[in-house]
């Protein structure tokens, strides 16, 4: 796997890519500013990019903008932000298009490599790595009226867990009902949201965008 990694703290950023190349990926190029990351995340075209919110030289959010001007250029490029900050407006703008994997995690919530490693392999097969926290807020500011309306609490509540990138297992462990139950709840919350003629990776990944991404 090709890896980008955009960080302007060196000590983080070099961590990052030890652990990286550790577990046997590539990491092409490194960046610790928007203008930078811009350039490598085109020009490299990775198979996926790990991207700070905050960087110079303003520090209030080249990495996001950096990462969505990419997507716009090579769409579906797969992005995972990390970062200390929710950035809510352009959080949702990254995860409106809909194409390709999207990650969105807080720095103090990743507490081991493994968490972190497989956050990154599923935004580089096209899933999603969404912070629970991200997720709270970003439901928070979403509009009363919403294309999810029709879905019942129970099927909102598999959804946001699905959010975070939770598998149908874990899902079931976690609102304590058995894997064929969320089975049935993914399944009807699918057909509601008009995701019923796609394969089942790619449907979690629209319900989850399309969950996400309302306009404000």
């Amino acid at each position: 796997m090709r890896v980008v990694v955009a960080e302007d703290l060196y000590l983080l950023r070099d961590g990052i890519v030890r652990l990286v190349e550790a577990y046997g990926h590539e990491v092409v190029a490194t960046a610790a500013t928007g203008p930078e990351t811009l350039h490598a995340l085109v020009a490299w075209r990775p198979d996926v990019a790990i991207v700070d919110v905050r960087m110079p030289p303003t520090n209030t959010d080249e990495g996001l903008q950096a990462a969505l001007d990419a997507r716009r250029t090579v769409p579906g490029l797969p992005v995972l932000i990390l970062s200390q900050h929710v950035e809510q407006l352009y959080a949702r703008e990254l995860l409106a298009d809909r194409a390709g994997g999207v990650g969105y995690l807080l720095k103090e919530s990743v507490f081991n490599a493994e968490q972190f490693m497989a956050a990154l392999e599923r935004v580089a097969g096209g899933g999603t790595a969404l912070d629970p926290v991200v997720v709270q807020k970003l439901l928070a500011a979403r509009p009363a009226a919403r294309p999810t309306a029709m879905l019942t609490d129970r099927e909102r509540a598999v959804l946001a867990l699905m959010a975070e990138g939770l598998s149908n297992q874990a899902i079931a462990r976690r609102l304590h009902l058995s894997e064929g139950a969320i089975g049935k709840y993914t399944t009807s919350t699918f057909e509601k949201l008009g995701l019923s003629d796609d394969t089942d990776t790619n449907r979690r990944v629209r319900a989850v965008l399309a969950y996400l991404s309302e306009p404000r």
